[in-house]
């Protein structure tokens, strides 16, 4: 995405009422910002509605609001008046995304290159993981490796020191977000706590069908037509955090396990980079146990 030094992207919910489009517009207007694309979307209250009304707005301020301490100033009063949740992203800053992976690299890699390309646009100051196997890989791209080993079945007091040391390299790297790459370790609460709306997880879409190794061999097995997978906001919920994307890829009885394998490999690369581009855009905003995509 190419940006000028003075754009900046607006992020807000609030209760769903009248007048808020007009207040945000107007008062952009009035301070000499010119709106480049704006979208809205009231989820009506009902039996699994939230009431809430979400906006994202792509904007070009002058040069003496262009930073995001000013602009949330000027905004503070309609902010008040709506009681909005909003924040100001300025775009001439990219995002900074900590990648975790284990033993399987096709999300790892596929995400490296589209940074490598710029069709990511993002810094990734590093690569963190429990194994050791993706280390010439990643020192390849030149961005540094992080080996934090963790037994299998490790007692939670080592689980928490790991995280730890991960917290660390987030606060020390000013990290906006953390994917989770085929990361195949359970967070801890408190971790997923520290994490909260800023780490990305990417599984497969079997679950809870088809739990434990090969899931994809499993699937075979029982004759499924579709492979899929889901990337969400990681929860102290197992895989059940709110959904950002979903994809799927038809299959048939002429392909083996293998070939099912590959193909929902390509279903999560694909989708995992998704769901990080438009995180990493501001076009995902949370809505209870769901979210709200700006596509």
């Amino acid at each position: 995405m190419h940006t000028a030094a003075r754009e900046f992207v607006l992020t807000l919910s609030c209760r769903d009422a009248k007048g808020i489009v007009y207040a945000v517009s107007g008062l952009l207007y009035q301070a000499g910002c010119n709106i480049l694309d704006s979208q809205q979307y009231g989820d009506v209250q009902s039996e699994d509605g939230t009431g809430l009304f979400f906006m994202r707005v792509h904007f070009e301020a002058p040069a003496h609001l262009a930073d995001a301490p000013t602009l949330s100033r000027l905004f503070a009063n309609v902010q008040g008046q709506f009681g909005m949740t909003a924040q100001f992203h300025d775009l001439a800053r990219k995002p900074r995304v900590l990648v975790l992976v284990s033993k399987h690299g096709h999300c790892l890699n596929d995400l490296l290159f589209r940074w490598q390309t710029r069709t990511l646009d993002v810094e990734i100051p590093a690569v963190v993981s429990n194994h050791p196997d993706f280390a010439a890989l990643v020192k390849g791209y030149g961005l540094d490796f992080h080996h934090l080993p963790l037994a299998t079945g490790a007692a939670h007091e080592a689980k928490r020191a790991q995280e730890a040391r991960i917290e660390k390299l987030v606060a020390e790297h000013d990290v906006d977000l953390v994917v989770l790459a085929r990361y195949m370790q359970i967070l801890s609460p408190e971790f997923c706590e520290f994490l909260k709306g800023r780490a990305i997880n990417i599984h497969h879409s079997f679950l809870p069908s088809f739990k434990g190794a090969k899931p994809y061999y499993q699937a075979h097995e029982r004759g499924v037509k579709l492979i899929g997978a889901t990337a969400h906001y990681v929860t102290a919920d197992l895989d059940e955090g709110p959904i950002i994307e979903q994809d799927v890829e038809r299959v048939d009885h002429t392909l083996d396990p293998d070939d099912f394998t590959a193909v929902g490999r390509d279903v999560e690369c694909v989708v995992l980079a998704r769901a990080v581009k438009w995180h990493v855009e501001h076009r995902v905003l949370l809505n209870g146990r769901k979210t709200v995509v700006f596509r």
